[in-house]
């Protein structure tokens, strides 16, 4: 017990909790993205899966277990970045006669991305979890009516266009941060071209899809 909590308080553990609950959070805007797709397939489709989703007891669960990998998240990333820079004062870029490989775009701003990506979260949750209730009746039985609401939000031009910028932000998260996970830990290393490349099509897959959607609403409804 003792070796388990010295090893979560140790950078290494921390850098090990950030992965974990970095794959975790992926699973979640992956399955997330696939249910959303039945927006393609019509308003009755799309409020059955809301529905059964947010009538089983096992949603506040899930919830709360989402809310904690964000905080830990994110906590332990501010965390840790706040440590390595003061440990390292000067960049080593800056240093006389020292030669650096820059890192890429997403890598260097994965705590601005993650934080902004948390804002977009907390802001869609109250819109869609907190916004106007619509009722609607599907096979008999009355439920809210999300997809009227999801169609009512993506014909605001500022809403479509905010969300479409957050979706390319999610991309550029993903794209770093789904290799980054493997390489915390231990499965992998910066030599693996096969895992940056899955990365990449696993957050051109995510974020393509959440960037279709919006845009299918905005388009087919305007």
């Amino acid at each position: 017990m003792m070796k388990c909590k010295s090893f979560l308080s140790s950078s290494v553990g921390q850098k090990f909790l950030v992965a974990l609950t970095g794959l975790g959070l992926s699973g979640f805007v992956l399955t997330h993205m696939l249910g959303n797709l039945l927006l393609f397939v019509g308003p009755n489709a799309y409020n059955l899966y809301g529905h059964k989703l947010t009538s089983t007891p096992l949603i506040y669960v899930a919830e709360v277990v989402l809310v904690t990998l964000f905080v830990v998240h994110v906590g332990l990333t501010l965390k840790l970045q706040k440590a390595n820079r003061a440990s390292r004062p000067i960049a080593p870029s800056q240093l006389p006669n020292v030669c650096v490989k820059r890192a890429s775009f997403a890598s260097r701003t994965m705590a601005l991305s993650g934080l902004m990506i948390l804002s977009f979260a907390i802001l869609h949750l109250v819109t869609f979890k907190f916004g106007p209730y619509y009722a609607v009746t599907v096979d008999g039985v009355e439920m809210r009516d999300l997809y009227k609401l999801v169609q009512e939000s993506f014909q605001k031009e500022w809403y479509t266009g905010f969300y479409l910028v957050c979706m390319v932000i999610l991309f550029t998260h993903l794209s770093h941060g789904f290799t980054a996970a493997f390489q915390s830990l231990g499965l992998s290393n910066t030599h693996n071209t096969w895992l940056k490349r899955i990365g990449f099509v696993f957050a051109l897959v995510v974020a393509g899809g959440f960037f279709s959607q919006p845009l299918y609403m905005y388009l087919a409804h305007h």
